[in-house]
C-alpha cells in the first residue's frame, strides 16, 4: 500500500527540521519501541506458522505492541495541544526510523548537537518487559526500531511549563552547539 498525504499549512506555522537552536528542549510524544517489538513478534509467529503448518500464532496477549505496528496513528492531538497552548516548535520530525535516526536528521539540518538522557526516553512497560523476554535492550528498540510515528521536536525553553503539562510529551534532552553534542 502506498499513501500520499497532501495538505496546507499557514506560513507562520510551518516547522522544519532545521530550526533547532542551542538550549532548545528536545521532546518526544508518546512511547517508543513498541512498533519494533510488535513487528518482531509478528515475524517470529509467521516463521513458526510457515515451519509448522496448522499452528496458530501466539501473540502472548501483547495487544499493545501488535497494535503499535498494525495501527499507527498520527499525533494530531499533539498538534492541537501546540495550537491550544501557543507552542511553536523550533524543529520537528515524525519518528519513523527510530529516535536516533530522526534526531540525527534534526541535528544535521539545524547544524547542532544534542544531549539525550536515556532514562527520559518513554518506553511502555509492557514493551519493556517483552524486550527483556526477547533478550533485547528496550532502549535500543526505542532508538533504532522505528515505525512508532510519534513526534520528535525541539522547543524554546520558555515553553517548558506548558510542555510539562502534557502527560503525552516527554522532555528527553536538549540541543547544544554542534561540537558539544554527544
Amino acid at each position: 500500500i502506498c499513501v500520499t498525504a497532501i495538505g496546507e499549512v499557514a506560513p507562520d506555522k510551518f516547522v522544519t527540521r532545521s530550526g533547532a537552536k542551542k538550549g532548545d528542549l528536545l521532546c518526544v510524544s508518546g512511547e517508543l519501541g513498541g512498533a519494533f517489538l510488535g513487528l518482531t513478534l509478528l515475524e517470529r509467529e509467521k516463521k513458526v506458522f510457515l515451519e509448522t503448518k496448522g499452528v496458530q500464532p501466539d501473540l502472548e496477549n501483547q495487544d499493545y505492541i501488535v497494535g503499535r505496528i498494525l495501527k499507527p496513528e498520527a499525533r494530531r492531538d499533539i498538534i492541537e495541544f501546540f495550537a491550544e497552548k501557543e507552542i511553536q516548535p523550533t524543529s520537528m520530525i515524525d519518528i519513523s526510523d527510530g529516535l536516533s535516526s530522526e534526531l540525527l536528521h534534526i541535528c544535521k539540518k539545524s547544524e547542532a548537537g544534542c544531549v539525550l538522557y536515556e532514562e527520559k526516553i518513554p518506553i511502555n512497560e509492557m514493551a519493556r518487559q517483552f524486550a527483556y523476554k526477547l533478550e533485547l535492550d528496550p532502549t535500543a528498540c526505542a532508538l533504532s526500531g522505528g515505525e512508532d510515528y510519534e513526534l520528535l521536536f525541539s522547543a524554546d525553553q520558555k515553553d517548558f511549563d506548558k510542555i510539562s503539562e502534557n502527560p503525552n510529551i516527554s522532555i528527553v534532552g536538549y540541543i547544544t552547539e554542534k561540537e558539544k553534542g554527544s
